[in-house]
């Protein structure tokens, strides 16, 4: 496998330390990739050549509409008035932080795919958790570790399409029925993904404290009424989406109503072709929204504004993204992933192979902030281990490493600071995007240091 070596990990360790020290993301991205290029001999126009290759990936462009679009949807929400209304009904429930919290946990449930899981909880919830004076990290936080765990849990999603694909045609996997049979099994081995669902429960009714940055966090947002830190930079701008004098409050038309059709199409797009289309869902709400408006009596200048003023407030995420896929592109052409796996697949015996290929994953999506490219690298060479190692047969081995794969690939994308996700769950709560990483990632170093134990025990029982 072609790589520089332990070099090519110097950009992302540089992206990190500097986004901790200087608490700026955009400038700490972009100081990685400048050296990065220059380790890698790009030279003087490197960096302007990495942003034209990375920016006009596919996949950038998809996760840049995502973004766009639904800053345009929550400012529709908030023109409406239709979030204020719903803020307002949830509070004749008179729900406390730990109400608000759980609410939060159980609408993350219900948003499957991890593109609108974030930033839908998060636009939705905002006022709420303010109210209740909830951190904006914990918000992101919640918002975050119920988006890419139940994407990867749920067998009907992309992802999980994605998996089974990615096992056709290894071991004794000859169909897509026979490896959609393995990934029915490894949902319940899949530990981090579980376990961090179970994990933001606790949290959030207090059974488990809050410790760590998160601690000092909720302790500034509840003592001194301040939901960010001092100096904080929010990840979406405070455009003009004051609610509109021209159109009614109608929560059910314009809030409740979007989001059930918006789930439906994605729904039922996955029934029908196989495919969740949230992005297409997404435009189709948005243009029936923009109809509905104008019918309700909402001129056609304003209607234009409000869509620019959504755009613009999903700028700062924008900008994040626009500097964090070039790093990921960059890493791929250094080889970071091909020297993690390199360095470490030697050492895995049968009864570490669950424990190893989960924390080469959770490093590797880590490094790279991407699940699916972990698991397009790892999943290639972890059930033939698997399957090598079970004699052909699909036991539990081959299950648990399955599940080891989905689960550290979704480590990475819920905690790197350069994920798509991890960004999307900063706009979506409103949250300083460092501030973010930091307070989360000593929950999902713990809910990782749970599972890598109980896979380890795993390990050693099945090849005792």
């Amino acid at each position: 496998m072609e790589t520089m070596g332990w070099i090519s990990l110097i950009p992302i360790v540089i992206a990190i330390v500097l986004a901790l020290i200087t608490k700026n993301t955009i400038a700490s991205l972009t100081v990685a990739c400048i050296v990065g290029c220059f380790m890698a001999g790009k030279g003087v126009w490197g960096f302007t050549d990495l942003l034209q290759s990375a920016l006009g990936n596919e996949d950038f462009i998809w996760a840049a509409l995502n973004i766009l679009l639904f800053g345009v949807l929550v400012a529709y929400f908030e023109k409406s008035g239709a979030i204020d209304g719903f803020t307002r009904i949830m509070n004749k429930h008179n729900l406390k932080r730990k109400g608000v919290q759980v609410m939060s946990w159980a609408l993350g449930l219900f948003c499957f795919a991890d593109s609108m899981s974030p930033l839908f909880v998060g636009s939705v919830m905002r006022k709420l958790s303010d109210k209740a004076q909830i951190s904006r990290e914990k918000l992101s936080y919640i918002a975050d570790s119920t988006a890419a765990p139940v994407s990867v849990l749920y067998p009907f999603t992309g992802w999980s399409a994605y998996l089974t694909t990615l096992a056709v045609g290894v071991g004794t996997l000859a169909t897509r029925e026979q490896a959609f049979g393995l990934m029915l099994k490894a949902i319940p081995l899949n530990l981090y993904a579980i376990l961090s669902l179970v994990m933001v429960l606790l949290i959030s009714v207090g059974i488990v404290k809050d410790y760590g940055p998160m601690k000092k966090a909720e302790k500034r947002a509840v003592e001194e009424g301040k939901v960010l830190r001092d100096d904080a930079v929010p990840l979406s701008s405070t455009e003009d989406t004051a609610k509109s004098d021209s159109i009614k409050e109608r929560v059910f038309l314009n809030f409740i109503l979007p989001t059930i059709l918006l789930l439906a199409i994605s729904i039922g797009c996955f029934i029908f072709i196989g495919s969740v289309k949230v992005l297409e869902a997404v435009m189709i709400v948005i243009l029936l929204m923009s109809v509905s408006f104008l019918i309700q009596g909402m001129k056609l200048k304003e209607l234009n504004t409000l869509f620019i003023n959504g755009v613009k407030g999903a700028m700062p995420a924008l900008l994040v993204l626009a500097v964090a896929y070039p790093l990921n592109a960059l890493s791929s052409e250094m080889g970071t992933a091909n020297f993690i796996i390199s360095a470490t697949q030697n050492f895995l015996t049968p009864a570490l192979l669950p424990f190893g290929i989960f924390v080469i994953c959770a490093v590797l999506s880590f490094a790279t902030g991407t699940s699916w490219g972990t698991f397009a690298i790892a999943m290639p060479l972890a059930l033939p281990m698997a399957f090598n190692a079970s004699g052909g047969e699909v036991n539990l081995l081959v299950a648990a490493s399955f599940a080891a794969v989905a689960g550290g690939g979704v480590f990475g994308d819920h905690c790197s600071p350069v994920s798509d996700t991890t960004i999307m769950s900063s706009m979506g709560a409103g949250s300083d995007h460092i501030d973010h990483v930091k307070t989360q990632l000593p929950y999902a170093l713990t809910v990782a240091g749970v599972a890598s134990v109980i896979y380890l025990i795993i390990g050693f029982a099945v090849t005792r």
